[in-house]
């Protein structure tokens, strides 16, 4: 008797229910949202709402500056994506293909940057920004994601995996460094480049701990920063705060679907150096 075969990998049989623990509490922070305060806080917790309540929505939208913050949040990742894209690839590829004096010191000094804690550059770069007249700003959200090691190395462990020879041809067809890297290289690089994009757009959307930092002014603030005001020391607007979570939460995922093939495609076989 011939044996029936399974209309899915094996595999899924496993990795079906730790996708489960996964979605889990995303669910529950959608059916939260939906839930009043006494609903939320009781013990033990519902799953599902006794009815629909939007009043968390509503006073989200009504009573807070939800639409200044999602604005200045879309803004500040915009703008460090768009950089990083531009300035690591740009460094990135420089470290890789060309050849200067120093390149190697200088490559291991922006890698020792990722090495030092944020918390410990808390301090003196907000002297610095406070200095140039930037703290309040929404300059004072962005500028810090203008660039990073971690962005570099990932380009240069990508345009490293890339035949030489490529370029070399390029080069004989008369194309100068800087149109390789536009139209050789940077085609190319297109699965490091989005996932590039969206760990940049994952930091920079959640980042929470500099803005509150650095701004004060509630029209300045990012999403986190002001959602982290919906939670006090005696009092948390568990509704709203809900509510809030599943509006930041909502569009990273439906970016994060979107770029999956090229995120793993990436993180799984174009990042292990393939050079030095």
């Amino acid at each position: 008797m011939a044996r029936r075969r399974l209309p899915f990998s094996r595999r899924h049989l496993l990795l079906m229910p730790l996708a489960l623990l996964f979605v889990l509490p995303i669910l529950q922070l959608v059916s939260s949202s939906f839930m009043s305060t006494d609903e939320i806080t009781r013990s033990p917790p519902k799953l599902v709402p006794g009815r629909l309540d939007l009043g968390g929505y509503q006073r989200l939208f009504t009573e807070t500056g939800i639409v200044h913050w999602f604005a200045n949040t879309v803004l500040v990742s915009t703008v460090a994506v768009v950089s990083h894209l531009v300035l690591c690839s740009l460094a990135g590829y420089g470290f890789a293909r060309l050849s200067f004096t120093g390149r190697a010191p200088a490559f291991v000094l922006v890698l020792l940057t990722s090495m030092i804690p944020p918390q410990l550059l808390l301090i003196p770069t907000y002297v610095m920004f406070a200095r140039a007249g930037l703290t309040d700003t929404l300059a004072a959200a962005f500028l810090p994601w203008t660039a990073s090691a971690f962005g570099i190395f990932l380009m240069r462990q990508f345009f490293l995996s890339l035949p030489v020879e490529l370029e070399e041809s390029a080069a004989l067809d008369g194309c100068g460094t800087l149109r390789t890297f536009v139209y050789i290289a940077l085609p190319l690089a297109r699965p490091a480049l989005v996932t590039l994009a969206v760990l940049t757009l994952i930091s920079s959307w959640n980042d929470l701990l500099w803005p509150l930092v650095a701004i004060d002014a509630d029209t300045h603030r990012t999403l986190q920063s002001g959602l982290a005001g919906f939670r006090g020391i005696h009092h948390t607007q568990w509704p709203e705060l809900m509510a809030g979570n599943v509006v930041a939460t909502a569009p990273l995922l439906a970016i994060f679907l979107l770029a999956q093939r090229q995120f793993v495609a990436t993180v799984t076989g174009t990042v292990a150096p393939h050079g030095s």
